[in-house]
């Protein structure tokens, strides 16, 4: 009983926390931006949060509604996130996000590309993707007896918990589905606004490697 009590009493306080944090964010002045699943990386400006959150960042479920008003944020931003959980728990977070958002406020969504694990697949490929291909067998699949995209393509589905790989299509599909009128395709690090140039976290992989995987696509409320 007395462990039970005192795990209701330290949930109350995470959720009383959490509740205080957000509120003094939208409470500030400046443009209200959401980073949904960022880890232990901190977005200067932004209201940071993860499932696992460090030090100031709030701890949020994104496959339960937001804890947000309606039309709360100018701008929400997940990078490599969505991967990690089912369609259509990816869907709802999408709605969340659509819901959450100002009319005219952007969401940024970065993820792994179905297309770029295909593309390891075809008879020829370019320098950067034969040394990413030795890079992620020396790195993450040291059984394999040789370097073939094969086990990069296979580990890379099932490994670091990722639940659905999107392709262009059914990411835009997605945000569509969602409510969102305007989707469209981005390079890495640039955007329309400015707000959401230079998020990227280009720096936690060799050179090139991030931009080689990574799909990404905007859409305005």
């Amino acid at each position: 009983m007395a462990l039970r009590t005192n795990l209701k009493s330290a949930l109350r306080v995470v959720t009383q926390e959490n509740a205080r944090r957000a509120a003094a964010y939208l409470r500030a002045p400046g443009a209200k931006k959401l980073q949904i699943g960022g880890g232990s990386r901190r977005l200067p400006g932004w209201l940071n949060s993860d499932l696992h959150p460090s030090r100031d960042v709030l701890e949020l479920d994104a496959t339960r509604p937001l804890p947000f008003p309606d039309a709360a944020f100018d701008f929400v931003y997940s990078e490599h996130m969505i991967e990690h959980i089912r369609f259509e728990e990816g869907l709802r977070m999408l709605k969340e996000v659509h819901r959450v958002l100002k009319p005219g406020g952007a969401a940024r969504v970065a993820t792994p590309d179905l297309d770029f694990l295909a593309a390891l697949c075809a008879p020829d490929l370019t320098p950067l993707q034969r040394d990413y291909v030795d890079w992620a067998v020396r790195e993450f699949i040291p059984e394999a007896p040789e370097p073939h995209p094969a086990f990069v393509v296979n580990n890379f589905v099932r490994a670091w918990g990722h639940r659905f790989i999107y392709d262009a299509e059914s990411l835009e599909l997605a945000m569509r589905s969602a409510g969102f009128g305007s989707v469209g395709r981005r390079r890495i690090m640039e955007s329309d606004f400015e707000e959401l140039r230079n998020l990227e976290n280009v720096g936690r992989l060799p050179t090139g490697y991030v931009a080689l995987e990574t799909l990404i696509c905007e859409a305005v409320r």
